[in-house]
């Protein structure tokens, strides 16, 4: 039996994640010049890797900077959407696969 509270993240994503995911795609079409898969790909790495330059700073003693750790958050999330949506991946899906059901 899945935990309710398990019951309730999978209707969110199902229900919120996929209508986001819609929009970025439809803003990456209608904004950019078309991209490969490939090119998300690298984009997601490098997006994730600053923002863990970040939290190493920090862990290192340096002062938080929270606007810039939350706009590389931003980035990651972006690019993360496109290189989904560059490869046809219905996230929504994908995350409630992984959940316990």
């Amino acid at each position: 039996m899945t935990h309710p509270l398990c019951e309730q993240l999978i209707d969110s994503v199902e229900q919120g994640l996929a209508p986001i995911q819609r929009a970025f795609d439809a803003y990456q079409n209608e904004c950019f010049i078309p991209r490969p898969p490939e090119f998300f790909a690298l984009e997601l790495c490098g997006e994730a890797g600053e923002l863990a330059n970040l939290e190493k700073k920090r862990w290192k003693g340096a002062p938080p900077n929270d606007a810039h750790t939350a706009d590389e958050a931003a980035d990651v999330l972006i690019a993360l959407m496109n290189f989904c949506n560059a490869r046809g991946i219905d996230l929504a899906a994908a995350v409630a696969l992984k959940l316990p059901r």
